[in-house]
């Protein structure tokens, strides 16, 4: 699963949010939701597979946080689209610009 697809979902979406604070336990971010166990499970196995965290083992816990290289790939896709738009978006304003009767007009 890609990574969009993955932060789709606002249950993952509040734990990535979770896990930008600092690292936590399988068991911490399962008390934060009124789901089972395994069902957060299924949710940081869908985050691990899309890259977007790492897990370590401790004794009997395991131990959640963001992985940047997950978000790096993700804003490197951004980068990609912003600069897409923002050549259209300046281009639109020079457009604008050079139409008579625009000026001075507020979108």
């Amino acid at each position: 699963m890609n990574a969009f697809a993955a932060l789709a979902d606002p249950t993952r979406m509040q734990i990535v949010e979770m896990l930008a604070a600092g690292e936590r336990t399988a068991g911490d971010i399962a008390a934060q939701f009124a789901m089972s166990g395994p069902a957060i499970s299924q949710h940081l196995k869908v985050l691990r597979e899309a890259g977007l965290i790492t897990v370590r083992a401790e004794a009997q816990r395991r131990i959640y946080a963001l992985d940047p290289r997950g978000f790096g790939a993700l804003d490197d896709w951004l980068q990609h689209i912003r600069r897409f738009w923002g050549g259209r978006l300046d281009e639109l304003e020079r457009q604008l610009r050079a139409t008579p009767g625009t000026e001075g007009q507020e979108s």
